[in-house]
């Protein structure tokens, strides 16, 4: 079953990332599959990142580097693919790393189910504490599963990087540019165009957190992009798949939430916003606790802003310190 060796195209968008960037890059070359082609995306990055590229690029000839004018990670990505020669596809954001067989671990999935796409698992490096996300499973199944899992955060989520994907997948879809969490307007309609999709829940990609990252960065109402592109996702969900609705629910809940979490760590006080997603969480809450389905997480969430913002502001801030997210 494991005979091919395709060509996989390996797409990395290259921004201020400087002190990450070599050892993204070294652990792509201690890949255990050989038959890559590396796509560095120099999306008009100001610091040395342009000069380490062109660096490994003369190191080895699998390396293609590309260099633009900055557009965005979204950008950056389709530039990648449009620039690909591969039949199978992948993305690494260039701060983070992967272990040398994220790709084995991929392709052997993909082609073992003979699969549109290949999802594995990963590991959240925060600062003081290693999330390991893996289930340990092994399994082939239908778009409309994976959504549900997605939905309810069981095992599977809407990152780009982590899977394989068919590079024809792409032929219609693209990431949207100047929008922030470009994963959440794209990924569910990859998987949505799947008629199979593989699954091995091994951890095989390492996601690090840091202090400077757009996900970390201060608050700005582009954090609102989370909400809208999870609103357009839970749209098409709930019309494609009725039977879904409570998990779209569930899942756009998750998106104030999360959007919320983002003004309570921030230091400025951005009181319109503040009250529009709280609006939105008081008059959805109840519906939403009635899902048993949903991640105790969210439940101690939902109930805690029943107290006001301050007081979700606070149990966040307990919840972060022992969880060892700061």
């Amino acid at each position: 079953m494991y005979e091919k060796n395709d060509l996989i195209s390996i797409v990395i968008p290259v921004y201020n990332v400087e002190q990450y960037l070599s050892k993204c890059i070294d652990s792509i070359l201690n890949q255990t599959y050989k038959n890559l082609e590396i796509i560095l995306v120099n999306d008009g990055s100001p610091d040395r990142c342009p000069e380490i590229c062109e660096e490994y690029r003369l190191k080895d000839n699998r390396i293609k580097v590309i260099n633009k004018e900055n557009g965005g990670l979204s950008d950056a990505r389709n530039v990648g693919i449009d620039n690909s020669s591969g039949n199978y596809v992948t993305f690494i954001d260039s701060d983070d790393y992967i272990d040398d067989d994220y790709i084995d671990i991929l392709y052997k999935t993909l082609i073992l189910y003979n699969a549109d796409l290949s999802i594995a698992s990963h590991k959240v490096i925060y600062p003081k504490k290693i999330i390991d996300k893996a289930t340990g499973e092994k399994f082939c199944t239908n778009s409309k599963e994976v959504l549900e899992r997605i939905l309810y955060d069981e095992g599977i989520d809407l990152s780009a990087w982590g899977k394989l994907y068919k590079k024809s997948l792409f032929n219609n879809i693209k990431f949207p540019k100047g929008r922030l969490f470009e994963d959440s307007a794209t990924t569910y309609r990859l998987i949505d165009a799947s008629k199979k999709i593989a699954v091995n829940s091994k951890s095989v990609y390492n996601y690090v957190i840091r202090n400077n990252s757009i996900s970390n960065e201060m608050f700005s109402e582009k954090k609102m992009d989370l909400i809208i592109s999870t609103k357009e996702m839970t749209d098409f969900i709930k019309k494609r798949y009725p039977e879904l609705e409570k998990g779209c629910e569930r899942r756009l809940m998750y998106a104030y939430l999360s959007t919320l979490t983002q003004l309570a760590k921030a230091k400025e006080k951005n009181k319109s916003i503040q009250v529009k997603l709280m609006n939105y969480i008081k008059h959805n809450r109840r519906r939403v606790l009635k899902d048993k389905r949903i991640p105790k997480r969210d439940r101690i969430g939902i109930i805690s802003t029943m107290f006001g913002f301050e007081f979700y502001k606070h149990m966040w801030n307990i919840y972060a310190i022992f969880s060892g997210r700061s």
